[in-house]
């Protein structure tokens, strides 16, 4: 594995994590149902926590000689992400969260594995970090679904 070859990996979390924190932000506005307040209140936390991510996996990818991806149509072509529906109902909203953050947790682990390959505890850090902050929230959303 090589320098470049985490940032390109480092590229995908970046385009995942921002697509994760677009829906979770398109869930919080338009959540509706009986734990409208709690859900929202949730989904304001975790895409607050993703907006700092961002900004943290970015910085990491430059900080290794690489370019971030910065716009939507880059996002578009690197994420596994898909996007949200609005008119979701707030269960399938929670479920679709869930089952995204346990993959977001999953190909981070694959991209630590690369970290840790070329001795990069930088990233190392970042990653496991990153890890721990997604099996929380799927707990958490686990634990909210009806």
């Amino acid at each position: 594995m090589s320098k470049t070859q985490l940032t390109q990996q480092l590229a995908t979390t970046l385009a995942d994590t921002y697509a994760l924190y677009l829906k979770t932000q398109n869930y919080h506005w338009h959540v509706k149902g009986p734990n409208f307040k709690s859900l929202h209140e949730l989904f304001e936390e975790q895409y607050n926590g993703l907006a700092a991510a961002v900004d943290e996996i970015a910085e990491r990818i430059l900080m290794l000689g690489g370019r971030a991806p910065a716009t939507f149509t880059e996002f578009n072509e690197l994420k596994s992400i898909s996007d949200g529906d609005s008119a979701a109902t707030a269960n399938q909203m929670v479920v679709g969260l869930h089952a995204d953050h346990v993959t977001m947790a999953t190909n981070l682990k694959k991209v630590l594995e690369t970290a840790q390959q070329l001795d990069d505890e930088g990233t190392v850090a970042l990653l496991s970090e990153r890890i721990s902050a997604h099996e929380k929230i799927s707990w958490m959303l686990g634990a909210s679904q009806e």
